[in-house]
């Protein structure tokens, strides 16, 4: 009983370690992954401000080239305006400073036409343009220019084409890869978290990153997606070039959702590991234990071979006496009774043969032995079924042991007195055997242990008979041996169940 105590407490003593160390485990882990989610939160917050910034440099950048082009403007008009006031001036009067803002135009280009469509002179043009005679020959490149009309005399007027000039071209071609370059900072970010850039509407994909291509191709999938984006983080609204808003959308990284996984994967590794562990134990733990059931079941025939012997030839001997044939006969019961347990130890380990036998007549006849070698006080009962005989593969020798050690714990727990019940319940693929008693019962929390090595309620005693009654029925008969019910003071039924074949 101390055994399985002490077993129980060290059981429950490392069971208690292991969730400890466990738990441990699982609120370090957390600890971790919740530093690198508020890691990669800040991060993502600082990738969050740069967009902001640079949005508000591309948005600045914009207004700055906006500034140029107008400020272009006013010099062509205030070149157009030097080119009136010199048809306009005087033989007499000083037109140097006129003529110093016409000169100083050396990067607009401009085209002066007459109001017939000829053209006077083109400054900072191309070649090809230079060498036109009317301005019709522009054709479709009249729409990049626009014009300054000049009135210099009643109803004269000249035409003043320009467009921007090339600094401005080169400038807005920087504009436009700033643009192109924020989509692309803001798709391949440094926090390396999935990203969409969606127009006002949120239903059209400007840019995105760190997704699955084919998701974003299904309309329902990508508003599940920047739906699930909207929860976990506030999107970040971003004003481009000509008042272009945009809505970015992220999401925690691939990793840190991975991470979060990682506690349950430890779990599952340490649970398995300890089922693998915990089952190796017990593999090993058995075979041990039958390693031991089997050799000393083997020396115990050996040892009792020899005086089983000299018993027999001695009640040879005593046959030949003058003494009572009624005790000659119990004696050669007794050594005979012998002979079955030494058979009993020395069939434990190998694979015994079963054989048809009648049950019911198998039971009478160790039944009327048992009766007489119990106190006088028990009574054993056998119900015979009403269907006659009941034929079962059984090992003969084995069955009996089973059935000994049960009647001889039933007197036990009885104190000598009282009744033993065997019933039959027979089914269509296996038959029950009950027996009962009227002894004192087995406490509920107690059942459990009883069919372990070692256990026992008694003084005296190893703790060995029902162990072995289980492992006779189980493993070589392929059957059940169980406490069906047990009541304190009032007695208890083990059911032995036999499948009526046994594969093989």
């Amino acid at each position: 009983m101390n055994i399985y105590s002490n077993k129980k407490r060290w059981k429950l003593l490392l069971f208690g370690s292991a969730a400890v160390v466990f738990l441990f485990i699982i609120y370090y882990s957390n600890l971790l992954i919740s530093n690198i989610a508020n890691e990669e939160r800040r991060r993502v917050e600082l990738w969050a401000d740069a967009i902001s910034y640079k949005a508000e440099l591309v948005n600045y950048t914009e207004k700055f080239f906006q500034t140029i082009k107008i400020e272009e403007g006013k010099r062509v008009s205030i070149f157009a305006q030097a080119l009136q006031k010199v048809n306009e001036a005087s033989w007499d009067e000083d037109i140097t400073f006129y003529q110093n803002i016409i000169s100083s135009n050396t990067t607009i280009p401009s085209i002066i036409v007459h109001e017939n469509g000829e053209i006077d002179c083109a400054v900072n043009v191309s070649p090809e343009v230079s060498k036109m005679k009317n301005i019709s020959e522009l054709g479709n490149q009249m729409s990049d220019y626009d014009s300054v009309k000049i009135q210099y005399y009643q109803n004269q007027y000249i035409m003043v084409y320009y467009k921007e000039s090339q600094i401005y071209k080169n400038l807005r071609i920087v504009l436009n890869n700033l643009v192109q370059s924020f989509f692309q900072e803001v798709v391949i970010n440094s926090a390396s978290v999935p990203v969409i850039v969606t127009d006002s509407s949120e239903n059209v994909v400007i840019a995105y990153g760190n997704l699955d291509s084919a998701k974003l191709q299904n309309s329902s999938e990508l508003h599940k997606i920047i739906a699930q984006m909207k929860q976990e983080n506030k999107p970040i609204k971003i004003t481009l070039p000509e008042d272009k808003t945009c809505f970015v959308f992220y999401e925690e990284s691939s990793v840190l959702k991975q991470l979060r996984l990682f506690p349950f994967l430890q779990f599952f590794i340490v649970l398995l590991f300890g089922i693998i562990a915990y089952l190796l134990f017990s593999v090993s733990r058995r075979s041990e234990q039958n390693q031991v059931w089997v050799g000393m079941s083997k020396e115990t025939a050996h040892q009792l071979g020899t005086p089983i012997s000299s018993l027999m030839a001695w009640n040879e001997l005593l046959k030949d006496q003058c003494i009572d044939k009624s005790i000659i006969s119990e004696i050669d019961k007794d050594v005979h009774r012998l002979e079955t347990i030494a058979q009993r130890f020395s069939k434990i380990g190998s694979i015994p043969e079963l054989k048809e036998e009648n049950l019911v007549i198998i039971l009478e006849d160790f039944l009327t032995y048992l009766q007489t070698r119990i106190s006088g006080k028990v009574s054993i009962i056998l119900n015979k079924p009403k269907n006659g005989d009941i034929i079962l593969p059984i090992n003969r020798y084995l069955f009996e042991w089973v059935i000994e050690n049960l009647c001889k714990n039933a007197v036990d727990a009885m104190d000598g007195c009282g009744i033993i019940t065997i019933d039959f319940i027979e089914e269509e693929k296996v038959v029950h055997i009950d027996i009962s008693d009227t002894g004192k019962g087995i406490p509920q929390k107690k059942q459990k242990n009883i069919f372990k090595p070692g256990y026992t309620s008694k003084k005296r005693g190893w703790g060995l008979g029902l162990t072995l009654s289980k492992r006779i029925i189980k493993e070589y008969h392929k059957g059940k041996l169980i406490v069906k019910s047990s009541y304190l003071d009032k007695g208890t039924v083990m059911r032995i169940t036999l499948a009526k074949s046994i594969k093989k």
